[in-house]
């Protein structure tokens, strides 16, 4: 029960691992009260004795006395685990609200229980929101990327406190939007988590290039990495990667060098490529950063293999280090290109279908600080899309158009050393193969339809006729026996 005397909080936050604990100190530290549960009654407590202590935080000891202690309407966050932990809090927070309550999902829920989240909640009278949030713990604490979409309603209470909290772009202007309807906000978030998959890999394969093909010591690739992060491929990523790098053990060898290459997964790539499927959009970069993952958890298996299957046989050496690490830089940015653009392309598929009515220009907007993601040509795909918000495909943009006609014949030659090397790069070569699919206007699918007539007679159109009428041939008929 509140004490009369303690004013009543703004906010409900329930879960208090770090992602939980960081974003009720940054609401905290932009004025607002919040009322903090643990269904662990121990994590409150040292949290109140500790990072909270002395600050406007109120300890409640159930979800019932959470919920008296909060301002009507009601503001609730959940930072609990996505799936069954989220759906039961949810269960035993209903009963306790009234009208006009809102409960917010801030985890990585799967877009698709947010869709029915959001169903369910309203026919109780209460408002759902499930929501995006990007940039680790850091972001939390300082200023994350906020990507809120479920009930139109709750828009207007929850924006002061969202855009209070959220990073800030360089313009200033927060790095939170109003996504759309349903599972929108969550949706948005499960591509941005594919885009940095691919993100990641393809940095991971530049690396891989550089340690195995040049190879370059991690100091040299930690120059290389730092100066690029001056230009066109000035990220997030880039620079932790820069950092990396540079992190020394006590005895001056590189940490990097001792880490397993085995790495792991939450399963938001797994989750955006199967999206991708179920909507039939080519995800091929993002996807096959996910199998790389798999791919690199085989360690046991990959050190067998290594010991029976052969290498390349004396591929040539690159005689002009910095001409190909020229060659690189051109690859890993028309390949991020791709990255996002396939990304997009999924965010556009899904807006129609599900008729969210996504503003892709405001999503490129939120991005641009806060996320992993963050990059220096989210300005440019916001720009792209405000001039053209019915452009079918990033590429075709002109700002990326140049871009990937620039930087073709270094993403070619750097593809093929690596395959001559041995060097397995499924994404920057995924990307290639996709821009060149894309820029195909005859691809062999022709063929492929032949033989699905030819096997089950599942027809074919012509061309020439009208798109939309389907022929059958009765292709043994015609066979000289």
């Amino acid at each position: 029960m509140n004490d009369h005397n303690t004013p009543l909080a703004d906010i409900g936050l329930i879960g208090l691992a770090v992602m939980g604990e960081n974003l009720a100190l940054n609401m905290e530290s932009r004025g607002f009260r919040v009322a903090v549960y643990n269904r662990t009654p121990e994590k409150t407590h040292a949290f109140m004795a500790g990072r909270a202590a002395g600050k406007r935080f109120v300890a409640a000891d159930s979800l019932k006395t959470l919920v008296q202690n909060l301002q009507r309407p009601r503001r609730i966050l959940l930072m609990v685990k996505a799936g069954a932990p989220v759906q039961e809090t949810i269960e035993t927070l209903v009963p306790l609200l009234e009208t006009g309550d809102i409960i917010i999902d801030g985890g990585n829920s799967n877009y698709r229980d947010t869709e029915r989240r959001v169903a369910e909640v309203e026919r109780r009278g209460l408002l759902y929101v499930g929501t995006g949030v990007s940039g680790g713990e850091e972001g939390a604490l300082k200023g994350p990327a906020i990507m809120p979409g479920g009930s139109a309603a709750a828009w207007d209470m929850l924006r002061p406190l969202f855009e209070a909290i959220a990073a800030r772009a360089p313009d200033g202007s927060p790095c939170c939007r109003w996504m759309g309807p349903g599972g929108a906000g969550h949706f948005v978030k499960m591509v941005h988590n594919g885009i940095e998959y691919g993100d990641m890999q393809l940095i991971a394969e530049a690396y891989h290039i550089m340690r195995d093909v040049l190879k370059l010591p991690c100091d040299a690739m930690q120059a290389i990495f730092a100066d690029w992060n001056r230009g066109d491929l000035q990220s997030y990523l880039i620079e932790i990667t820069a950092a990396i790098m540079a992190f020394r053990e006590s005895d001056g060898e590189p940490l990097l060098e001792r880490i397993l290459d085995a790495a792991g997964q939450k399963g938001t790539g797994r989750w955006t490529v199967g999206a991708a499927l179920d909507l039939g959009v080519p995800l091929t970069l993002i996807g096959e950063s996910v199998f790389a993952r798999y791919l690199s958890a085989l360690k046991d298996e990959r050190i067998t293999a290594a010991g029976i299957l052969s290498p390349p046989s004396d591929p040539a050496p690159v005689t002009n280090h910095q001409s190909f690490i020229t060659d690189m830089e051109q690859a890993l940015l028309a390949s991020k290109i791709i990255s996002y653009a396939q990304g997009f392309a999924l965010l556009q598929t899904a807006s129609t279908t599900y008729g969210w009515a996504l503003d892709y220009s405001d999503i490129a907007l939120v991005w641009r600080n806060g996320c992993i993601i963050r990059s220096g040509f989210l300005d440019p795909i916001a720009d792209a899309f405000r001039a053209a918000p019915d452009l079918s495909n990033l590429i075709l943009a002109p700002f990326f158009k140049e871009k990937l006609h620039n930087a073709q014949a270094g993403w070619r030659r750097v593809t093929a050393r690596a395959v001559q090397h041995g060097i397995p790069v499924p994404a920057l070569a995924g990307a290639l193969t996709y821009f060149d699919g894309l820029r195909c206007a005859s691809l062999p699918a022709n063929l492929l339809q032949a033989q699905r007539d030819y096997f089950g007679a599942h027809t074919y159109e012509r061309v020439d006729h009208p798109r939309g009428t389907f022929f059958h041939t009765e292709w043994l008929g015609n066979r000289d026996d």
